[in-house]
């Protein structure tokens, strides 16, 4: 066992990287929950949001055109899921879990002519002196755009739900949908671009993986990422801030077993690839006492004619 082989500097800059997925698939689903929806179909949108953006730089050579790829195909699986709950008003849990299980089926098929396959290098900003900084320029400077966006699109989300009028209306048709029916405000329709901006964020979550994080395609990569983002939101409490100290948490968990794997820790593999999934369900049962900061509507199907 050789810990001194652990490069600190290199352990941050790699969490942030192993975090951003988390972040993207987390801060959208924050804003599903927020409209008062629950959609458990996270997992099925990371994975065809990774194939979608995985096919598109393939075929097209550029990274940028696979992330925009990525985030309509997750939008438009959401899309289906916001039918289902809004239009046809099925059941939520039940809608989302189809909805994870269609994505994995619905990749793997379309994934089958790009396994080792290696998609174009996502190229990485380098930004002059800045990047160039002892310690910090390599932790906070050098990363691919994408990560940088993961993080701006936090602060945007915390901004308009907490300073804007349209974050007001979000917040109160996830509180009570009926007295925002009352209002004249269109509860379906809001729900409905909720749904469609956690779907693209998810996508761009799946991609992440598929072309920066592990660039390659391999049938089921998410696996599980996507769950962890659901649990993320509750140990948020429904907090854009607080989805990103938790992104970092769990990314610093994945990458630290990675690296004490490597380092020769005698801990059997199994229980380090587990310890991801462990401290999720420990949050989740410590937090579950706590439902005061859910919203109030969360996972209740509305129909005007109530």
């Amino acid at each position: 066992m050789d810990l001194s082989a652990i490069n600190p500097v290199l352990l941050v800059a790699s969490l942030m990287v192993a975090a951003t997925p988390l972040l993207l698939a987390s801060i959208g689903e924050l804003v599903v929950e927020k409209s008062g929806v629950l959609n458990l179909g996270v997992e099925g949108m990371m994975i065809t949001g990774a194939i979608s953006g995985f096919a598109v730089a393939v075929e097209t050579g550029s990274p940028t055109l696979g992330f925009v790829a990525a985030a309509a195909g997750g939008a438009l699986l959401s899309l289906l899921f916001a039918l289902l709950t809004q239009v046809a008003l099925a059941n939520q849990v039940a809608s989302g879990l189809s909805l994870t299980l269609f994505g994995l089926g619905l990749s793997a098929l379309m994934g089958q002519g790009y396994v080792g396959v290696k998609p174009p290098p996502t190229p990485k900003l380098d930004i002059p002196v800045l990047t160039d900084l002892p310690v910090v320029g390599r932790i906070l400077f050098g990363h691919d755009l994408m990560l940088y966006v993961g993080v701006a699109i936090v602060a945007l989300v915390w901004a308009v739900l907490k300073f804007t009028r349209a974050g007001l209306i979000l917040r109160a048709v996830g509180e009570n949908h009926h007295a925002a029916h009352a209002l004249g405000y269109k509860v379906v329709r809001i729900r409905t671009l909720a749904i469609l901006f956690g779907g693209a964020c998810a996508g761009l979550g799946g991609a992440y993986i598929s072309l920066v994080r592990v660039p390659q395609w391999t049938e089921g990569m998410t696996a599980g990422v996507g769950w962890i983002a659901l649990a993320l939101v509750v140990f948020a409490s429904w907090k854009p801030w607080r989805v990103l100290l938790g992104a970092y948490l769990f990314g610093g968990i994945t990458v630290l077993q990675l690296n004490l794997q490597a380092a020769g820790v005698a801990i059997p593999v199994e229980y380090l690839a587990m310890s991801p999934y462990i401290v999720t369900i420990l949050v989740l049962v410590i937090l579950s006492a706590d439902k005061s900061s859910a919203p109030a509507s969360l996972g209740r199907t509305f129909h005007a004619s109530h």
